[in-house]
């Protein structure tokens, strides 16, 4: 027997390198979870992210005695009907709303729900860090992890927010972005193009290698697989943290770009004279090296002084779970319960 529709919702946070799913009652207690691998529309299409997007969400769907198949191979499930009221999907790389569109039309025809909503994972993160008595509406969000993104909402519902493709809508940064830009530098020091740097030799040396030559031999092979590239960020954090002026030079510029992201959001919602809360989540961030977090703080304390920084490190599955209870009218009790859940 599946669940009954009215009484629960389908949380989706589905991130760059992972994704979590959560089926909320309307009561706020979590039901089942499950997790899955990272949603990657701009590699493997959108139809197949979230073909795999589906078989967690079977997963949890299952766990939670709402039906094995997770709605079936996009054509509206087994025939049972929604299992849930409400679809609450925050998904990396839709960061256009026309990738939000495409993406909720290819949802929709799985029928998990009644209703359902699909944005940008950054959204994830700001419902995250608001109240939940709607005391404050308005914030401004930074997700810092595998890549970089912002959005901004005022108090009437406007919002703020970039396209977030890459080098091609002028981003910069991110642990992927930091990781190219170490080994860019670590290269050129090495083969006497650049100035010094730790870099050239941590960055081997943490692969279990001699030489940038080798690391960049092995990368290019794929002998040291392209997923563990994200490795490189922490090292380039620890060479930071021993003074070394490259390193600490591209730590400095993230912070700098976070604050660049929230302040042009700020001005652009008019909200720079109000005191606001900066919502900041995601790995790099949520580490809060010593280096990035002080700098951060510093230039948005003299850029954007009525922001207040926050770090979010409650998993953004959370978001989208108070934006499913939000959709459904849930009672306020129900989002403390979910919180508690999530510590």
């Amino acid at each position: 027997m599946g669940l009954n529709p009215g009484g629960a919702c389908l949380a989706i946070d589905a991130g760059n390198s992972k994704t979590d799913v959560a089926v909320v009652a309307a009561d706020g207690t979590v039901l089942s979870t499950a997790r899955g691998g990272g949603f990657q529309p701009p590699t493997v299409g959108a139809e197949a992210a979230v073909g795999e997007l589906a078989r967690t969400v079977a997963h949890a769907a299952e766990a939670a005695g709402a039906g094995a198949d997770g709605g079936g191979s996009g054509g509206g499930g087994s025939g049972s009907g929604p299992r849930f009221a409400h679809v609450s999907a925050c998904l990396a790389n839709a960061d256009l709303p026309r990738e939000e569109h495409e993406l909720a039309a290819r949802i929709d025809a799985y029928g998990w729900g009644l209703t359902a909503h699909v944005v940008n994972d950054t959204f994830a993160i700001l419902r995250a860090g608001l109240p939940d008595d709607g005391t404050v509406r308005h914030g401004v969000a930074v997700v810092c992890g595998a890549g970089i993104n912002c959005v901004g909402r005022a108090e009437d519902g406007r919002t703020h927010r970039f396209p977030a493709v890459g080098r091609l809508s002028g981003d910069w940064g991110g642990g992927a972005g930091l990781a190219a830009e170490a080994l860019w530098h670590a290269a050129r020091a090495a083969d006497g193009r650049g100035g010094p740097t730790e870099l050239a030799r941590a960055l081997p040396g943490h692969f279990g290698l001699t030489s940038m030559y080798a690391l960049i031999e092995a990368l290019h092979m794929e002998d040291v697989p392209a997923g563990r590239r994200h490795e490189i960020t922490p090292v380039l954090f620890e060479v930071a943290a021993t003074g070394d002026e490259v390193a600490r030079a591209l730590v400095r510029r993230q912070a700098d770009e976070i604050v660049s992201l929230v302040t042009v959001t700020l001005d652009r919602l008019g909200l720079l004279g109000t005191e606001t809360p900066v919502l900041l989540g995601g790995g790099v961030v949520a580490a809060r090296h010593p280096l990035l977090h002080d700098r951060l703080t510093e230039q948005l304390a003299a850029h954007a002084p009525k922001a207040d920084p926050r770090i979010v490190t409650a998993p953004p599955v959370l978001g989208a779970g108070l934006l499913g209870l939000d959709a459904t009218g849930a009672h306020p009790a129900a989002h403390a319960a979910l919180r508690a859940y999530y510590g």
